[in-house]
């Protein structure tokens, strides 16, 4: 009787302080976890508006956040455009704020270099997360990434490869009557001699869903920060 009392209080204890030494594992992770995203996030924030990491300066955490801090900053705008003092991006409840939008500034020498905004929406299989970033004139593409998606590999995922992400590159999603039309992928390669081709891309073999999702939500999401890149367009400032 005295032995299985003692198995049963042994084995409770240290069922107590494995749990307990798990459960901070667990806090341990979730927090790197986190933070891991934060970064990511970042680095595509900051892959969008044409930095890039390299040999002689690779991007560690720490640099990320150097870079971050030094060159981006960031406000929230309303439906019509306007800032909304005293709100950053990370004030955005997204559950209740739908009419609050985060814009991250990229400044050099003093002076604007672009703006990107987060676009997402649904492909073919899940949901793409990135952002798209726009020239200080309010109507170029400077660049577009992706940093989380569950398309299909060789196909739909190609979108976060440096070929397609750099078709963007100097388009415009504005025509000459300064009406908003958006980037579209095609089907097949551009025809550089089309009128249409400043605002077209070369689109994904195989990946015709994924395509179509994603010129759908990015039209969405221009539209969205379209009262705010007008301003930008006719010298309202950010």
């Amino acid at each position: 009787m005295r032995s299985n009392s003692y198995t049963l209080i042994f084995t409770t204890i240290v069922t107590v302080i494995l749990g307990f030494f798990l459960s901070l594992a667990v806090t341990a992770l979730k927090d790197r976890q986190i933070l891991n995203v934060e970064i990511d996030i970042k680095k595509n924030i900051l892959r969008s508006l044409d930095f890039a990491p390299s040999t002689e300066n690779p991007w560690t955490p720490e640099t990320v956040q150097s870079i971050f801090e030094d060159y981006i900053s960031s406000i929230v705008i309303n439906a019509n455009g306007e800032t909304i003092k005293g709100k950053n991006p990370a004030d955005i409840n997204s559950d209740e704020d739908s009419a609050m939008y985060p814009v991250y500034i990229k400044t050099m020498n003093n002076e604007i270099d672009g703006y990107a905004i987060p676009i997402s929406g649904k492909g073919l299989w899940s949901t793409l997360y990135g952002y798209f970033a726009v020239e200080s004139d309010g109507l170029t593409v400077k660049g577009i990434t992706f940093y989380k998606h569950g398309e299909t590999p060789g196909l739909g995922g190609e979108v976060e490869k440096p070929w397609f992400q750099n078709n963007f590159k100097g388009k415009k999603f504005v025509d000459n009557n300064g009406k908003l039309v958006g980037v579209q992928i095609i089907k097949g390669n551009v025809d550089e001699t089309s009128i249409e081709a400043y605002h077209q891309v070369d689109g994904i073999s195989g990946a015709t869903m994924t395509t179509k999702g994603l010129n759908n939500f990015l039209m969405d999401d221009l539209k969205t920060y379209e009262s705010f890149f007008s301003r930008i367009r006719t010298g309202g400032g950010a």
